[in-house]
């Protein structure tokens, strides 16, 4: 890519920012970009678990079994997961080929543009079954822009950031996950309270549910257009782009999947198909499986235990970032997932099998099972991006991240498999300690990455 096309391609997505911006003002234009790219990603993950749930059946036939109605309202979610790795690559792509920018400005265009969509859709009174159908085929392109929410946002971010700072700036750009998770459960309670749920007919069924998803819309709307006024594309890119002319014709992928590159993607897979895999557990499998199948506690109780914890998610990703720049991201990780294999497995199993313990020290107990078990996560954004060359960072980054939740996503599965060696109840333990020691492993055959200097390769 030649300098004059590189910096057409700076423009692609629109009017480039004041070219008056100093460094320190782009940096911190990027960084709060990724964070709010994250925060309204998983804002708009989620909308179909929190808001849209307690009336799926406004989606579904009449009459259907448990069974089907489980089935039906699950694939809305799996779809998601689905087209993620797709957009991931897509994306990856274009941030690497295009830049960092104008991949941001695409992606999160596009989910705005799907979420909006969702919201405004008829139920299956109106369209008859087409209302699901379209549901679940407008959350899996929702699933595809939301995949490469980040392939662009997280890698410009990071390109930005001072090398003693990505540690920090890696912690806060997840931290948007948790803080996503506590406002849509607040919009939520406060559509309930203004909008009652009785039925079919009743306010939040018409269109109280809509609200959150116009809310994520609108959101992503802002931030696409902070994006096309506030945020430069990373000056590593451009700096990578002007002198990659010989390299010109060489696609991301290529140089991805051979050679060294191929090398340091299998190793990212490894290593977060294992942090996924304990991830799910206390994302997906806690609130459900846990805190209401197995310690049966009602709706306030279940609100409130989550609310406390992923709030102090918040900090703890923070944290874990910050411990991770101080004492290197590799050794985090092999310290961490042996903690998650023993020490975490132990209080998910005091957990599931002690059901009459106070509520504060069950709150304690969750959050503290949560801070151990997520904690690699304040570390993993800085660590991918840093486990790859500039040429290759985004698609490298988009799909170390997305598609290594494929296998992690089947959890359901593997439980019900170790049903046959133990109880139900206590499968997921056991999940938590083959995902640590995996997890353990992919960072014991990686490299530190904490003094990788980004100009000049690694």
């Amino acid at each position: 890519m030649s300098v004059t096309s590189a910096a057409l391609a700076t423009d692609a997505a629109g009017a480039r920012p004041a070219s008056s911006q100093s460094i320190e003002e782009k940096r911190k234009s990027a960084i709060r970009g990724a964070f709010f790219s994250e925060y309204i990603d998983m804002f708009d993950i989620y909308l179909p678990v929190v808001a849209l749930a307690p009336v799926m059946f406004m989606f579904q036939p009449k009459n259907l079994s448990p069974q089907m109605e489980t089935v039906l309202a699950s694939l809305v979610f799996i779809t998601t997961l689905l087209g993620r790795p797709i957009g991931a690559l897509i994306f990856g792509l274009i941030a690497d080929k295009v830049g960092r920018r104008a991949a941001s400005i695409y992606s999160v265009a596009g989910f705005g543009v799907i979420t909006l969509l969702i919201g405004l859709l008829p139920g299956y009174e109106t369209l008859g079954l087409a209302s699901y159908i379209l549901l679940v085929l407008l959350r899996f392109l929702d699933g595809i822009f939301l995949g490469g929410g980040y392939t662009g946002a997280m890698p410009l971010a990071i390109e930005y950031s001072k090398k003693d700072k990505r540690g920090f700036v890696g912690g806060l750009i997840i931290a948007g996950f948790p803080a996503a998770y506590v406002s849509i459960n607040l919009i939520t309670m406060l559509m309930f309270y203004l909008f009652p749920l009785d039925g079919p007919g009743s306010p939040y069924t018409v269109w109280g549910w809509r609200i959150p998803f116009i809310v994520g819309a609108a959101l992503a709307g802002l931030l696409a257009l902070y994006y096309v006024h506030k945020v430069s594309e990373s000056e590593v890119w451009k700096k990578e782009a002007a002198g990659g002319a010989a390299q010109a014709e060489t696609s991301p992928m290529a140089g991805l999947l051979s050679g060294k590159g191929g090398r340091d993607l299998l190793q990212v897979l490894l290593l977060m198909t294992g942090f996924w895999t304990t991830q799910n557990i206390i994302t997906i499998y806690m609130p459900t499986g846990l805190l209401v199948k197995t310690l049966h506690l009602d709706g306030f109780a279940l609100t409130a235990t989550l609310m406390i914890c992923y709030t102090i998610l918040f900090f703890s990703y923070i944290g874990s970032g910050l411990l991770g720049q101080l004492i290197g991201r590799r050794r985090f990780f092999v310290i961490v997932g042996p903690l998650i294999a023993t020490v975490g497995a132990y209080i998910l199993y005091t957990l599931t099998v002690t059901p009459g313990m106070a509520f504060g020290t069950r709150v304690l107990l969750v959050s503290f099972l949560a801070v151990i078990v997520t904690s690699p996560w304040g570390v993993i954004v800085t660590y991918i991006n840093e486990r790859f060359a500039t040429d290759v960072r985004a698609t490298g980054f988009g799909i170390g991240f997305s598609l290594s939740v494929v296998i992690p996503s089947f959890y359901a599965f593997y439980m019900d498999w170790l049903s046959a060696l133990m109880p139900l109840a206590l499968t997921p333990v056991a999940l938590l300690i083959v995902g640590g020691l995996i997890g353990t492993v992919g960072a014991l055959i990686g490299p530190e990455t904490r003094d990788v200097d980004f100009g000049t390769g690694h």
